[in-house]
């Protein structure tokens, strides 16, 4: 006589196929996703609008670019987070972007001049916000030897770290071109 078939068998066997499938999907998904996370915060990615070559070219001609130590920042080391909620946050804004890109608001180097004071507003608004946080990740007030700095930075630094201040209430043309503020603004 034949054994009896086992239904729950199967079942579970269904079961196992589906979680394994499930699992190898979600490894698929954040690989990708990461991947992509990865890319998007390249430099040839950054610069691959061509209302940004603007912004390529000066930030080619800062110390942020070429440097006796030869440490180079990024788009993204000053523009992204590291920490995964607000880099989300940001990646979702700067969506904005492109999408002004595609319909024409700042697809000429005269339109793009002529918004530039709005969008750099943004980002500064956005740094103090976060109390410089991308800054920071390299010009930490706790890790700046004071006694290494020149007579007036030295004592900048050190009020400013006395009085709260961030890194963007001194320093907003250092890596771009600083837009004159529009007469209606």
């Amino acid at each position: 006589m034949p054994a009896p078939s086992n239904p729950r068998g199967r079942s579970n066997r269904g079961k196992l196929i589906v979680v394994t499938l499930v699992f190898i999907s979600g490894i698929i998904f954040a690989g990708l996703f990461s991947t992509g996370l990865a890319y998007t915060n390249e430099m040839d990615f950054c610069v691959s609008c061509h209302t940004m070559e603007t912004n390529y070219k000066e930030y080619q001609e800062t110390l942020h670019f070429k440097n006796p130590s030869g440490v180079q920042a990024t788009c993204a080391d000053c523009h992204v987070p590291k920490e995964f909620v607000p880099k989300m946050i940001t990646k979702v804004v700067a969506a904005k972007d492109v999408y002004h890109e595609i319909i024409g608001t700042i697809d000429t180097p005269e339109k793009f001049e002529a918004r530039r004071w709005h969008m750099a507003s943004l980002v500064w608004k956005k740094m103090e916000n976060s109390d410089s946080r991308e800054c920071r990740t390299c010009h930490d007030f706790d890790d700046m030897d004071l006694s290494e700095q020149g007579r007036s930075a030295r004592s900048r630094h050190a009020r400013a770290e006395e009085k709260g201040q961030t890194c963007i209430d001194c320093h907003t043309g250092v890596a771009h071109e600083e837009p004159d503020e529009p007469d209606d603004a």
